[in-house]
This record gives structure tokens, C-alpha cells and sequence, in this order.
């Protein structure tokens, strides 16, 4: 099961479109990709191999 996460300062922004962007310090603190293609990811995962 997934842990709970809670969310602090730094964590997010709001785009110009008004969606929340996970920043680098938060997909760290999660602590492993979801391989969603995220914006800020560190883990390196690239949508179009699929592979990290």
C-alpha cells in the first residue's frame, strides 16, 4: 500500500492553467517514479521509451 504523503511548503505550484505541479522535493520525498511523465521528475523517466 501507498503511504500518505502530506503535502508542505515547496512541495507544489499552481500552473498558468491553475493545475498543481509536484516539484523535484516532493518526488524525492514520495521516493520513487510513478512513471507518469511528471514535469519535475528525478528519477529520469522518459514517457516516450517508457524507461528510466
Amino acid at each position: 500500500m501507498k503511504k500518505n504523503i502530506p503535502i508542505e511548503d515547496g512541495d507544489f505550484y499552481l500552473s498558468e492553467e491553475g493545475y498543481r505541479v509536484f516539484t523535484k522535493q516532493y518526488h524525492l520525498k514520495r521516493g520513487y517514479c510513478c512513471e507518469s511523465g511528471c514535469r519535475h521528475c528525478p528519477y529520469g523517466y522518459d514517457p516516450k521509451t517508457n524507461r528510466q
